[in-house]
């Protein structure tokens, strides 16, 4: 089944492999390979990176790193502990919901489901709370 439906012509050139880069090695014994850089790498040029006159500030700038906006981030980290505490409690009521229906008691575990829910429209209210901030 290696044989492919069309035989190939036997005047026709064989497969080539594409030429591979020479390795470089420092002190190299091919002469082409010991070339200046400039020379091997023609496309960079000396006004290339720190040269270049159009460059006038490297880096990003200044205050780079820094809150900007200190308020809308303290806000944010404000809201952010609010919801991962309603998210412990959900966890919490939900082991002990789970654990009272279990044991047979449907009145506790509704109450508990009731708080479940409850916690989740407080969360619900903190994310709608300010929707520019998402």
């Amino acid at each position: 089944m290696s044989e492919s439906a069309f035989p190939r012509d036997p005047e026709a050139p064989g497969p080539t492999e594409p030429p591979r880069p020479p390795v470089y090695t420092p002190g190299s014994l091919q002469p082409r390979l010991n070339r200046p850089l400039h020379e091997r790498y023609p496309q960079i040029r000396p006004t290339s990176g720190y040269g270049d006159p159009r460059i006038r500030h490297t880096g990003p700038g200044p205050g780079a790193g820094t809150e900007q906006e200190p308020d809308r981030s303290s806000k944010l980290t404000a809201r952010l502990v609010l919801a991962l505490s309603v998210v412990v409690g959900q966890l919490w009521g939900l082991t002990i919901v789970v654990d009272e229906w279990m044991s047979g008691d449907t009145g506790t575990a509704w109450w508990g489901a009731g708080f479940l829910v409850l916690s989740f429209l407080v969360v619900l209210g903190l994310w709608l709370l300010d929707p520019k901030d998402r």
